[in-house]
């Protein structure tokens, strides 16, 4: 199992999301963790309900922040486009995603950058089985 740890600043939209599609879509392939940099200490409402949407409960993901998760390595750190890049988080490759804060969006435009989220997830997921 390969380590994969989303990050943002409030780890409470787009981590979150992001950590969900990788437990969806990669589940036999990778554990992932999500934390945020500056952690709100809750999971926003609205990715809650985009979510649930797809069929995913976030309820039972908590916001988190960096000094929480496993001490490892990890196989990608993955900032979500918040402009951080946690250089204290040991991992072999780093990704940004440029993904925009969806929190004061629309539902519509909520749900088109949690499906970006999900499109983001599977490459990464495709390129980890290539990759071996």
């Amino acid at each position: 199992m390969k380590r994969v740890l989303f990050v943002c600043v409030e780890n409470s939209c787009r981590s979150q999301m992001a950590e969900a599609f990788a437990k969806i879509h990669g589940k036999d392939r990778l554990e992932a963790h999500s934390a945020g940099s500056r952690a709100s200490g809750k999971v926003n409402e609205k990715a809650i309900k985009s979510m649930r949407e797809v069929g995913y409960d976030l309820n039972t993901q908590r916001s988190k922040s960096l000094n929480e998760i496993p001490a490892a390595e990890y196989e990608y750190a993955i900032t979500m486009g918040c402009g951080d890049e946690c250089p204290y988080v040991k991992a072999k490759r780093r990704q940004d995603w440029a993904i925009p804060d969806p929190k004061a969006m629309n539902e519509q435009d909520f749900n088109q950058v949690r499906d970006t989220i999900e499109t983001k997830v599977l490459s990464l997921i495709d390129s980890m089985n290539r990759d071996g």
